[in-house]
């Protein structure tokens, strides 16, 4: 009797992992939905591009290469540094401002890179502010009295990514020191290791899970970038696609440049894989106890502020004010009309997205807590898989298929009833919402995971045993007691689909810009006055996850 029930049991569970029913069949249809576009463009290297392919690798590619990997050695360098000596700092000393510094850190998380690079390059340039001032200075009249370098350059660019991109590192490095035992520390204390010891040989090697994902983080955003490097005349991959598609109207050659750029994210996908390895971190967190703080004296207290102060100041203080200055003196012309249109293009596609992107992720959540099958739990990794991908990427993937689609449904029209449908979806924001959504979906999915996983099982079957099924239990019971989690994946979506870039200007519709597109189209021609106002409205709503971070990282360590 008790071999027949374990091999009951046994069939059970494998029938658990091998069975479909609606929430399945639903979960694994979004996810396709979603992940087709990155699967096009790895399709995309079987197809045949004729003679492109050697003009750019005679050409450009090599540049490619070389600049995208000497932007992701120096931002990888920079963001480390300054994130994780600005973690430590804030999280376990004691100096002036520090209690301030923890959430003041995050704040250039705010401001996307392209804003600070045309930010400095008009605040750096001949006629700006620093170097007027400097010419008053020193009495020097011309360019040939002096030297100044120019920000527009690989290591200006490496420069604006360190400065928008070390809170990454930051946030994750200080939520591993915040977790880290209290006894290890008192112990590596009473063995009569300094500070700098306890830093090096303990803190830091606990850390590095935390540090080299906060790290691969930076990297995926420096090689989706787009505006930094066009502007900068850095030619990287996100530049090649755009320029292979538009400049030489090669669409295959475009995409298996993304498919190029697909294996550096892969490449770091793996690193953080293989940094960890087999290595384990168990550590043993107390909430009831405050971590030991270091006090600094006034000089070392002097050099932290400073340390905490500069990474603030010139990734988000500086250029905000100035983009205030800016947009305060020239409100006529920086507040008009055509400032509020770009507002409502750019709210409604993230609100739209937004939403979207939350019942995407909630019918995705609950389907996997309903049957945790092998299918199901492979479908939401498909469908994360979209944000470590770039935008540029993504563009392509959506544009290509949606182009044949309107082509063949156009001709299929035309032939049976004489209408001509035209750009039915990759003319409209249709396509744009997609791209977002294939780029954006994973963030949502993660808020709304991490809130469902706090609910019961228990309340699951508490609600089956009074009649509920699965769809009632999920609107009467899990949606309300979700409601903190799915706006927070709302307003993530939402903050991201202000700040996207690379696929909005390859995507968008006809006539149909949006903020962060202006601020790019002025930039480009020199009219940083106009770009100041749409430039700070992003910066403005940038700051919702911000104070929303700091919140939840103040509560890990409440007394």
């Amino acid at each position: 009797m008790t071999e027949t029930n374990s091999a009951k049991l046994k069939d059970r569970r494998l029938f658990n992992r091998l069975y479909f029913n609606g929430w399945t069949v639903l979960v694994i249809a979004i996810a396709a939905l979603i992940a087709t576009p990155v699967l096009f463009v790895l399709g995309s290297v079987f197809y045949p591009s004729g003679q492109i392919w050697q003009q750019l690798a005679s050409t450009v590619l090599g540049d490619y290469i070389l600049n995208s990997l000497w932007l992701m050695i120096g931002v990888g360098i920079g963001v480390v540094v300054i994130g994780v000596g600005t973690a430590w700092l804030v999280t376990m000393c004691r100096f002036w401002g520090s209690r301030l510094f923890e959430w003041a850190l995050l704040l250039p998380l705010a401001a996307p890179a392209y804003l600070l690079a045309y930010t400095y390059t008009d605040m750096l340039e001949f006629y700006g502010p620093v170097q007027t001032w400097l010419r008053r200075l020193f009495g020097w009249s011309s360019a040939g009295d002096y030297w100044f370098p120019s920000i527009r350059t690989l290591w200006g660019a490496i420069a604006m990514f360190i400065l928008v991109l070390y809170p990454y590192v930051y946030l994750l490095a200080r939520v591993a020191f915040l977790e880290q035992s209290i006894c290890t520390l008192e112990a590596s204390r009473s063995l009569g290791c300094n500070p700098w010891s306890s830093f090096f040989t303990i803190a830091l090697p606990l850390a590095r899970p935390a540090i080299v994902a906060g790290l691969a983080l930076a990297e995926m955003e420096t090689l989706n970038d787009f505006g930094t490097v066009q502007y900068f005349g850095v030619n990287t991959f996100t530049t090649g696609i755009y320029s292979t598609w538009f400049g030489m109207g090669e669409r295959i050659a475009a995409a298996q440049l993304a498919a190029c750029l697909m294996l550096f994210i892969l490449a770091l996908i793996l690193l953080e894989k293989w940094s960890r390895r087999q290595a384990r971190y168990y550590q043993t967190i107390s909430h009831q106890h405050r971590l030991p703080k270091y006090q600094l004296g006034l000089g070392r207290g002097f050099l932290a502020w400073v340390a905490c102060f500069l990474p603030c100041a010139l990734g988000f203080l500086i250029p905000g004010i100035y983009l205030l200055h800016m947009t305060v003196s020239n409100a006529e012309e920086t507040l008009n009309d055509s400032f509020f249109e770009l507002a409502t293009h750019s709210f409604i596609l993230a609100i739209l997205s937004a939403a979207i992107g939350m019942v995407f992720s909630l019918l995705m959540a609950y389907g996997e807590r309903l049957q945790p099958n092998l299918g199901m739990r492979l479908a939401i990794r498909i469908a994360s898989m979209g944000y470590a991908i770039p935008g540029s990427v993504i563009a392509v993937g959506v544009l290509i298929p949606m182009g044949h689609f309107d082509n063949a449904l156009d001709s299929w029209m035309r032939s049976l009833f004489g209408i001509s449908t035209g750009l039915l979806l990759s003319g409209t924001i249709v396509a744009l919402i997609y791209a977002y959504l294939v780029r954006f979906l994973a963030v949502a999915l993660g808020a709304v995971e991490a809130s469902l996983n706090k609910i019961k099982p228990s309340l699951d079957d508490a609600a089956r045993s009074l009649g509920y099924d699965a769809t009632s239990t999920l609107v009467k019971i899990h949606v309300p007691l979700m409601s903190g989690g799915m706006l927070t994946a709302a307003i993530l979506v939402f903050v991201d689909v202000m700040k996207e870039l690379s696929a909005t200007l390859v995507i968008r519709p006809f006539n149909f810009d949006t903020l962060a597109v202006r601020v790019y189209q002025y930039a480009s021609d020199e009219r940083l006055v106009e770009a100041s106002a749409p430039a700070l409205a992003i910066v403005l709503v940038g700051i919702i996850p911000v104070i929303f971070l700091s919140w939840r990282i103040a509560k890990l360590r409440s007394p």
